[in-house]
């Protein structure tokens, strides 16, 4: 046992940045995750529509959960602040304050086009802000929120843990984002076999990864980092007991290790860890780079409530202020920063195969697993967008809220409660190692 706690007392500079581990446990699980826990509890995060039921566009879903922990609870209507509620007329705080009283919001929820009552001047702001949308260059495919199969879903009460999600279902969704979007080399290609047993990432990790460029290597340690960070959730929020039909949940060692042990894994469980404090310091990065969008005055986080919603936003101001102030930040300008030509096309093929990722979510079988995972690539997916739109954050007008660089909702929400889930995971590893230091 003392073996195995040791392989998890990570330490040391992590490849590809100047960070070290222990700067980064410091500074996430004593200042960051306090602050990140108690922002993404407001109503104005809590709240996250999404489409559960769009198909797979790759094959056929055959999979069914083996809990019944797996269901999505959407929240009713009337749960939901008659801020969130107004749809995309809250998509900028401008819009979001011109519409104050019930009775408004209701109207714009009906209407779902632009209202002929609107000013002009609002009018003119609305369709700035839509052709802005559809100018940019997302790293996810959204959901349509205007969808009617799309719902709300309160994330507090649909906790990510383990839901017995497993066998090949699952397996087949992780080997295509592996195998088929991490940029591998033909020559380690392995076919896909929904029968085979789960493996993760492939054997000789670092025989083929060392030999691609930056950019592919960035883009497989963020997915791995992503991939580990979620199992750290299964293992921490696991099934323990399901006696007299009461469930309890609770941290499982026994499957923490099967995941991440040296034995278990060939070596590679502390490869895995070390890629989840690498995406760390990406998401870390974003919400550095985007604090002066947040800073400006008239973004507001509206929920309908003026004082629970200054809170919010002083809450944020907070975070990223701690953020801005980290001192080992990861240097995304060595990235596409060849060839004007090179670089362009490559930053094209990073873009479409992380777009093509978060497709493949709509292909997992367990409602609250796709929930999770498409909410955690859109994160990611919207961090992506921020670090490669440092000029139009640093050019954005003063006085102008419907030109130049825009988060709707859905992005601000994933991007905090994903950057909250890695805090998570890294102060649930701290947990594991006294876990495991205890039972020695």
């Amino acid at each position: 046992v003392l073996g195995f706690i040791v392989s998890y007392v990570l330490t040391g500079v992590l490849d590809d940045c100047f960070c070290d581990i222990e700067s980064i446990d410091v500074f996430n699980n004593l200042k960051i995750f306090p602050l990140i826990r108690k922002l993404i509890e407001k109503d104005f995060f809590r709240y996250y529509r999404v489409n559960l039921k769009r198909p797979c566009p790759f094959w056929p879903d055959d999979s069914h959960c083996s809990i019944r922990d797996c269901h999505v609870e959407p929240c009713p209507e009337s749960k939901i602040p008659v801020g969130i509620k107004s749809g995309n007329y809250n998509k900028y705080s401008l819009a979001a304050n011109a519409i104050r009283d019930i009775k408004e919001c209701e109207q714009a929820h009906e209407l779902g086009a632009i209202n002929s009552t609107l000013s002009n001047q609002s009018k003119e702001a609305f369709e700035d802000w839509a052709h802005h949308d559809d100018a940019q260059d997302h790293f996810c495919g959204l959901d349509d929120e205007t969808s009617p199969e799309a719902e709300y879903v309160d994330l507090r009460l649909n906790p990510e843990r383990y839901t017995g999600y497993k066998g090949p279902s699952a397996w087949r969704v992780w080997n295509s984002i592996y195998e088929e979007n991490c940029f591998k080399p033909r020559s380690v290609y392995r076919p896909l076999n929904p029968l085979a047993p789960s493996r993760g990432e492939c054997e000789g990790f670092y025989d083929w990864l060392e030999g691609l460029c930056l950019e592919k290597r960035v883009f497989y340690r963020l997915i791995s980092g992503l991939h580990s960070s979620i199992n750290i959730h299964l293992c921490a929020k696991h099934l323990l007991d399901e006696a007299w039909g009461k469930a309890v949940w609770g941290a499982n060692v026994h499957e923490f290790r099967r995941r991440f042990g040296s034995a278990e894994t060939k070596g590679e469980g502390t490869r895995r860890l070390k890629n989840l404090y690498f995406l760390y310091l990406i998401e870390l990065r974003a919400l550095s780079k985007v604090a002066p969008y947040f800073e400006r005055a008239f973004v507001n986080l509206y929920t309908g409530n003026v004082h629970e919603d200054s809170a919010t936003k002083e809450l944020l101001l907070q975070i990223l202020t701690e953020t801005k102030a980290f001192p080992m930040h990861f240097d995304e300008s060595s990235m596409f920063a060849g060839h004007k030509m090179e670089a362009r096309r490559l930053k094209e093929e990073f873009r479409l195969h992380f777009k093509n990722i978060s497709r493949i979510m709509d292909c997992v079988g367990c409602d609250k697993c796709r929930l999770w995972g498409k909410l955690q690539t859109q994160g990611l997916g919207t961090a992506l967008r921020i670090l490669f739109s440092e000029k139009e954050i640093k050019n954005l007008p003063e006085n102008s809220p419907s030109k130049g660089f825009q988060l709707t909702r859905q992005e601000i929400v994933a991007l905090l409660n994903a950057f909250g889930r890695l805090s998570t995971s890294i102060k649930e590893l701290h947990n594991f190692r006294t876990l495991l230091k205890d039972q020695r």
